[in-house]
């Protein structure tokens, strides 16, 4: 260890040795709760030395004209503020205000542990989705007409802390699932308007923040449901315009996402549409696509059938990891290990860990097989990227300026970086963004571009992306890149193809890739198929462009392109790669009596991974559990190829 590692070393525990026990303190720990306590981590923070690495100018952002062929809008679909009860026992005490302008880039905030956040650049929109579970619970802890032993309860909601938040995750998963507030137990209907009144907040701020063509936003809330071993089986809900339910439908009302869409589709009536998108199908412990709700009922056909009119879009990719593949059911597909959260399930093993039924990959092939059985492809989904921050720091997702997404609970980064934690804190990521296709930047246009599905997820980076299927596509439109010509003979990601109007053509695929302006170049595009054969599901990946690198045409890979980083100052290697790959694709194997989907994949240039650029803030080696880079990602919705009208 260097001069300059041991110097950041002692100054952090000389600064900060009052929260040294903190921050190395098992998971069911207290975290600090007196201000002398508060002020010590806040020391802490202030001896990282945040100018030990290179990082790109933040940029402004101008709003786009309206385009008939659609741009690319940026955002966040899953934000926690101060009103979740968890963001709040965590420490959070920013508002939805500080939400809003922090994700229009009019300003950057100080978590309660003293880092820093910033964005990098403002979105183009956000949702807000706190816990509809938690709706009302802090207007009415200052109710005058709390009784003592709700005060109690109310003032341990004040204290940050892991077991009040496991304790509250407890209380709702029991059957019926216990409301938290226990003053009003006893009387639904001043209950209900409590969160009522919390609903109409989140939907006033909305509105106070829209600026159509300029900044979009949603009113929103997440379902959660509590399962066991911190299982999710979540869902976030998003509405087109004001015409709304008068109520969030929570798991208090709905105990499964059957009864979520029943209550939505009854409440939700004349001009109020809605639609639902899960999170974190990795932690779902495999309900994510068995066919089985939260209580082990399985799905009926008209089950599935509503689902197919509800959820039109899965959120693959967030904070806490990846839900495209496994490498153990992912064909040798190596990209599959990428920022994965769980295991595979050992023999026997339920929780925690990630059965075959978890990832999005596989619901994708499920969704071939469910619609021979009953017409219809219940999950013929898009996929996004979101945070799901609970900061309130919506699109933070700059590897340079992660914090963790948990107030005290995941900062500062000696708490993140203790060699002893055991929180799974080095598991997660900063999170990623929904990219969304769309004429203009309004709730209208952006609602119908989700529905149908034109949109895409990244891990965290603004790679643009673009992708159209047809079977008589012009064979020069990677040149020309003629995209009316696109949309005409062909259909964007998340469309249909009819295979009985192939007229003897193969599908092709014109796929084009711009990289991130503030990050590294594209190492490659890649197609990931997957189709039935003979009644049983298969898969495969395809590399089919190569930036800085020749593709073997014998294996259809890319070969490595060499690029580097800099793990001393974390820049990255602008030599290699590309800043704009296109390629037009025919699937080589291509058969029009089976049924298939498609979505291309882009990869990145390695940069470093949050845990580095922690480590040089504390001047310290990297830690030897996590990787020192990361290859971005970006993966767009499938087009689907059917047999049958």
């Amino acid at each position: 260890m260097n001069w300059k590692r041991w110097a950041g070393l002692v100054t952090i525990l000389l600064v900060g040795f009052g929260a040294y026990r903190i921050w190395l303190l098992s998971e069911a720990a207290l975290m600090p709760s007196t201000e002398e306590e508060i002020e010590s981590v806040r020391a802490v923070s202030a001896a990282q030395d945040e100018e030990a690495f290179f990082r790109p100018e933040n940029q402004s952002l101008d709003p786009q004209p309206t385009n008939p062929l659609n741009n690319v809008y940026f955002g966040d679909l899953h934000i926690h503020t101060n009103i979740s009860s968890d963001a709040y026992l965590f420490g959070n005490r920013l508002d939805m205000d500080t939400a809003y302008r922090f994700a229009k880039g009019e300003t950057g905030a100080t978590l309660r542990t003293g880092e820093y956040v910033e964005i990098s650049r403002p979105l183009d929109f956000a949702a807000l989705t706190d816990h509809a579970e938690t709706f009302g619970r802090r207007p009415a802890c200052e109710s005058p007409d709390a009784s003592d032993a709700a005060r109690a309860a109310c003032d341990k909601l004040e204290v940050p802390s892991l077991i009040g938040f496991l304790q509250l995750r407890q209380r709702a998963q029991e059957r019926p699932p216990v409301r938290p507030m226990e003053v009003f137990n006893d009387n639904p209907k001043l209950e209900r308007s409590y969160a009522a009144a919390t609903w109409q907040q989140v939907q006033d701020a909305a509105n106070r923040y829209y600026e159509p063509g300029r900044f979009t936003t949603f009113a929103a809330y997440e379902y959660s449901p509590a399962m066991p071993d911190r299982g999710k089986n979540h869902r976030n809900i998003f509405f087109r315009g004001n015409d709304v339910p008068m109520y969030a439908v929570s798991s208090f009302d709905a105990i499964s996402e059957i009864e979520l869409w029943q209550q939505l589709e009854a409440t939700c009536t004349i001009e109020c549409q809605f639609l639902t998108i899960p999170h974190n199908m990795n932690k779902t412990w495999g309900l994510a696509f068995a066919g089985e709700t939260i209580d082990g009922v399985a799905y009926a056909e008209e089950d599935w059938k509503l689902r197919e009119r509800n959820e039109p879009l899965v959120e693959m990719f967030q904070i806490k990891g990846s839900s495209e593949c496994s490498m153990m059911f992912g064909a040798g597909d190596e990209e599959c290990g990428f920022e994965q959260f769980l295991p595979p399930c050992a023999k026997g093993q339920e929780t925690s860990c990630l059965p075959t039924t978890s990832m999005a990959r596989d619901g994708l092939r499920i969704g071939l097989e469910l619609e021979d059985e009953i017409g219809v492809n219940p999950l013929e989904f898009g996929m996004v990227g979101s945070t799901d921050t609970h900061n309130s720091n919506p699109g933070d997702t700059e590897e340079w300026d992660y914090r963790g997404a948990t107030s005290f609970a995941s900062s500062p980064a000696a708490r993140r970086m203790s060699p002893d934690n055991v929180t799974g804190i080095r598991n997660n990521n900063p999170g990623g963004l929904a990219a969304v296709w769309a004429p203009e930047n309004t709730r209208e246009a952006l609602f119908d571009a989700m529905k149908r599905k034109e949109v895409y997820a990244t891990s965290g980076t603004r790679i643009v992306l673009r992708m159209f299927a047809g079977f008589e596509l012009p064979a020069d439109i990677a040149e020309t890149v003629d995209l009316n010509a696109a949309y005409e003979q062909g259909t964007p990601m998340g469309g249909r193809l009819n295979a009985i109007s192939a007229g003897g053509n193969a599908v092709s695929l014109f796929v084009w890739a711009t990289q991130d302006p503030i990050s590294a170049p594209i190492a490659r595009i890649q197609i990931v198929k997957g189709w039935i054969e003979n009644g049983e599901s298969r898969e495969a990946v395809y590399d089919v462009a190569c930036g800085g690198s020749a593709l073997n045409p014998t294996t259809a890979k890319c070969a490595p392109n060499g690029a580097t980083v800099d793990l001393s100052d974390c820049s990255w290697d602008t030599t290699v790669g590309a800043s704009d790959l296109k390629a037009t694709w025919t699937d080589p194997d291509f058969d029009s009596a089976e049924d298939a989907f498609y979505y291309a994949r882009v990869v990145q240039n390695p940069t470093c991974r949050w845990t580095t650029y922690d480590s040089l803030r504390l001047g310290l080696a990297p830690l030897a559990d996590s990787h020192t880079t990361v290859s971005e990602m970006a993966w767009g919705s499938p087009v689907w190829v059917k047999t049958k009208p």
